[in-house]
């Protein structure tokens, strides 16, 4: 591999802060906060807005939408008289 020409892959905290959940694990992305970790080492911390312990798709409380009803009022709305 040739020297100074790839990114810095290391370990680091991806913390939701929709749910307060925290998972290390090894990346390149550049951030400048750090967090305390479980181990006692401190690791570069990168805040995401949604993840799988947030985001409807993992945690099964996805909106239906009432799709007859929008149907049937928009027929009725616009109903040839």
């Amino acid at each position: 591999m040739k020297k100074d020409i790839h990114p810095n892959y290391r370990p680091m905290v991806f913390k939701d802060v929709s749910s307060d959940f925290m998972i290390l694990t090894a990346s390149t992305i550049e951030t400048t906060e750090t967090i305390k970790w479980e181990d006692g080492k401190e690791y570069p911390l990168y805040k995401a807005e949604i993840s799988s312990a947030s985001h409807p798709f993992y945690t099964g409380t996805q909106k239906v939408m009432d799709t007859e009803g929008r149907v049937e009022r928009f027929k009725k709305k616009y109903a040839r008289k």
